[in-house]
């Protein structure tokens, strides 16, 4: 990913990141065993920070590591952190490890998404939900953004598309303050610009043909006319499936304490039933 610079010089760009965290210099001082004069001057490029203090102070300002490398190679250090490719020998067992968790979490959807939600690792959840996805959005990469909004994609079967959709991009916008990338703010331009599908969001009060209670009925546990639209404890996300509306909650896992910029930008993403109807019926499709 491209890094969007806001400025030449390595100080400036520290306080930027300073302020958009709401940060003061002297909290941060405090936090990087400095002083508020010396985090001045190094913000004004009155003093010339070393090595070691640009990465403390990366570190509490959190700055994903991909900019802590920008960030010394405009000081004029050379950069701290790999980028080692996925398919290379080096990350041989952690890609093992992901994939392992993958079956293992069968039938259940799970996938890997990198920092530009390009598919790099799913299970067969996930290619029993992109049943149906035109051919073009399948193509390599896969992006899982596009998959979810595109109107050909995943869109027009989830049956909460206004709730979830706003969700998605509220994610891609905290990314986006997160890594300044131009190759991501054009990603969220194109999906936030795609159609909504005819129907979208339409009234849940039909059931789901084919549903665990018989046709017509309501899905899962969630008495009543179709899917709630929230649970107490997560927004779920209502796509169909089969003739029935699968009723999921997603989580997201990075990895800790990343060394290298490849692996601190993937994402393991599960997604658990919220419902018993829908865990039988994933269950059912693999006995």
């Amino acid at each position: 990913m491209t890094t969007v610079a806001l400025d030449t010089g390595v100080g400036p760009l520290l306080r930027s990141w300073r302020e958009q965290r709401r940060i003061s210099q002297l909290e941060l001082a405090l936090r990087a065993d400095s002083s508020a004069r010396h985090i001045s001057f190094i913000e004004t490029g009155r003093s010339r920070p070393s090595e070691d203090m640009i990465l403390r102070l990366a570190e509490h300002l959190d700055i994903p590591v991909r900019e802590r490398n920008a960030l010394l190679v405009v000081a004029g250090y050379a950069p701290r952190y790999a980028q080692t490719a996925l398919d290379d020998p080096a990350l041989g067992a952690l890609r093992e490890g992901m994939e392992r968790l993958l079956q293992g979490y069968d039938p259940y959807p799970a996938l890997v998404v990198d920092g530009m939600y390009n598919v790099v690792a799913a299970n067969r959840g996930i290619a029993m939900l992109l049943e149906g996805v035109a051919g073009h959005l399948l193509a390599p990469p896969l992006n899982a953004m596009r998959l979810t909004l595109h109107p050909e994609g995943l869109a027009p079967r989830i049956r909460n598309l206004r709730e979830w959709r706003a969700d998605l991009l509220a994610q891609m916008d905290r990314q986006i303050a997160l890594a300044r990338s131009a190759e991501l703010r054009e990603l969220y331009e194109e999906v936030a610009g795609y159609p909504a599908p005819e129907g979208a969001d339409r009234a849940e009060g039909a059931g789901a043909a084919g549903s665990g209670g018989g046709a017509g009925s309501p899905v899962g546990e969630n008495a009543g006319a179709g899917p709630a639209s929230s649970l107490p404890f997560a927004l779920p996300l209502h796509i169909e499936h089969g003739g029935q509306v699968l009723s999921f909650v997603s989580s997201i896992a990075t990895f800790n304490t990343p060394m290298d910029v490849t692996v601190a930008e993937l994402a393991i993403e599960t997604f658990l039933p919220a419902d018993r109807a829908t865990a039988d019926h994933l269950r059912s499709l693999t006995s």
